[in-house]
Order: C-alpha cells, then structure tokens, then sequence
C-alpha cells in the first residue's frame, strides 16, 4: 500500500507533540501492515508527551510514539501464514529477540533486548502501523476495537495478579489508575476473598468500586495500613498488587502485608526506595515478585479468556474517547487523573 497517513509525532525534545502527514509504512517479511481503528493513551505515552527524565532518556525524536492498539490487517508480508487479510487484531508491544537466554527459556517477557513499539521505534499512533507478525494476537470479531486496545494494559494487571495463587486470598491493590482498576476486576475473576483499592484520588476510587473493589481507601485521608488491618481482622492482607510506584505507597504495602504473603510490583519508582528489608521482608517471609510485561503469550490467553468469558468486563474503566485530531484534549484529560482509560480513533 502506499500513499500518505496522519500520524501522532513526538516532534522535538519538549512538552507536546504534532499531527502530520507521514508515508504509509511497508511491511517487511514476517511483518505486517494494520489499519489502526483503536489506540489508548498509557502513562508512557504521558511521560513521552510531557518529556520528562524517563522519556529524553530513552526516545530519540522525531519519531511516531503510541504502543496500545487493535486493527484490521490490510497487508501481509513474505513468509506470514499464522494472519491474514481482515484479521482482527492487537499488539504485544514489546519486540524480542528470541535468541538470548531468557526467551530460549521460555521467558521472553524479560528478553535481555526487547525494544518496545513507541518509545525504542515506531509506534501506532496513527492510520497504519506495521509489527512482526509474531507480536500480533488474533480477536473475535465481536470484540469491540477499543476493548481490544486495552488488552495491551489488561495483560500487565493480569500477569501481576496471577503471579501467585490468589483465590481465596484478600488483595490490596495501591494505585487505581487504568492498570489497577483492571487489576481490581482480574482478582475478582481469578476468585479473591476481598479486594481492597488503595489511591489518593476520588474519581479513581469510584472507577475501582465500579470494577469490583469491596473496600475503597483514600490514602490521604486514611491510614492505609491501619485500614487494612481493620478489613482482614488484624491479619494483614494475603497479596499486594502494587501498581503506584510511590515510595511512601510502596513502604505502606509492604507494612500491611501479612507475614508469608507476596507483594507483586509493577509500578515504577523515579528514584531509589528505602524499605526496612529485615522487618518487612526477611523476618516476614514474604514473597516479593516484580513484573514487567506480559508472559508471552500465557498472559495472553489469559486476557482473552477473562473478556471471551464475560468474568471481565472493561466497559466502565474506558472513559473518555477523542478522535485522533483531538489528541491534546486526550492528553488533558489524561493528565488531569480524572479518567480511566482514554481512547484515540485515527
């Protein structure tokens, strides 16, 4: 295919980004070139349009950025039988190599060179984007495209969850925001005992009450540990899902967590954590589990099983949708914490 796309581009190495007019990209062989009908906004993709510390360290400008999407595929390359013209798809982002030693043993979701669509090389906010045929995960067309999207996100919640046994289990989710509410809704699926949502802003809490929370905590207003210690009658909860990356969030988890339980973390720190490691670590005997990623593709069998079933329902957590044009209010909207997940439809 070829003529011209409007694209989303991180222009320059500062706050914002450009619409423009950019070539139809060709797909090589093995990959595959999709029209995009759905993309969402992800912290990253904020962090990469505000331009903090963490984005000027990784993206090289210009480049198209965006890496949550779903399609339909409109051209395949030489060599890709597993996908074919009209598919419905969405993307694992994270591109491996699937020659060094964690993808040989089956644990390519922490390949030592993984580059990930939007930030190491082109992303999808866009008409079209192309990906290696191997990255992209085959839908019921029933499924609706924005739904689709958000399995990218979903995935991580559910490969935090299920890390560790979790029926029968109280959780602590800290932080609400798209990825821990989804998580709130995964360990309800997965057959937890109480799910207990920890954040510091309202809207957020009200979005994981509507996701299945039982017990919703302000960690402004409540202290978080004596709260849940209160919920799980003095025992402290089973599993922290920790989805904030906040020190003073991260400490609390730790301290609520009862002795042999497991703390699964996959919210990012910007700078080093103090914990009282021989306490909250050692003489507990906790489990501490950190998560990056997707296992591929067990997770995503798994996302597709919790939608396909109807165990999870992501409707009340896609809040907010904008054409591609609208990009800034996207952005505002995202920025200002009073939304879930933000849809952009090129």
């Amino acid at each position: 295919m070829s003529g011209t796309m409007r694209a989303l581009v991180k222009h320059h190495a500062g706050f914002g980004a450009q619409l423009r007019e950019v070539p139809i990209p060709v797909p090589g062989p093995d990959e595959v070139l999709v029209k995009v009908r759905a993309t969402t906004i992800c912290g990253t993709d904020v962090h990469i349009y505000r331009w903090d510390d963490w984005a000027s360290a990784r993206v090289k400008t210009p480049m198209i950025f965006g890496h949550e999407f779903s399609g339909e595929v409109v051209e395949v390359g030489a060599g890709v039988r597993q996908l074919s013209v009209g598919d419905h798809v969405s993307a694992e982002t994270h591109i491996v190599c699937g020659y060094c030693p964690q993808c040989r043993r089956g644990e390519a979701h922490v390949c030592a060179n993984t580059e990930i669509i939007g930030v190491h090389r082109t992303g999808c906010f866009a008409e079209y984007a192309v990906m290696p045929a191997d990255n992209l995960w085959k839908h019921n067309e029933e499924l609706p495209p924005e739904v689709a999207s958000a399995m990218e996100p979903m995935g991580n919640a559910v490969h935090t969850a299920l890390s560790g046994p979790i029926a029968g289990k109280s959780v602590a989710v800290i932080g609400c925001g798209p990825i821990g509410v989804m998580a709130v809704a995964v360990a309800n699926a997965a057959g937890a005992s109480q799910v207990i949502a920890l954040d510091l802003n309202e809207y957020r809490l009200e979005l994981a009450r509507k996701m299945g929370a039982d017990v919703q905590i302000h960690s402004g207003r409540q202290d978080p540990v004596r709260e849940t210690a209160k919920w799980t009658k003095n025992r402290g909860v089973d599993v922290v899902l920790e989805m904030s990356g906040n020190a003073t969030a991260i400490r609390q988890g730790f301290s609520m967590l009862t002795a042999g339980g497991r703390i699964s973390m996959l919210g990012l720190p910007t700078r080093p954590v103090e914990l009282d490691v021989s306490n909250e670590i050692v003489f507990k005997g906790i489990q501490v589990h950190g998560i990056v990623g997707r296992r591929m593709y067990e997770t995503w069998q798994q996302t597709t099983a919790f939608l396909e079933s109807g165990q999870v329902d992501l409707a009340p957590m896609i809040t907010h949708r904008f054409s591609l044009d609208e990009f800034e209010k996207g952005f505002e909207q995202m920025m200002s914490g009073n939304s879930g997940k933000v849809v952009l439809y090129p």
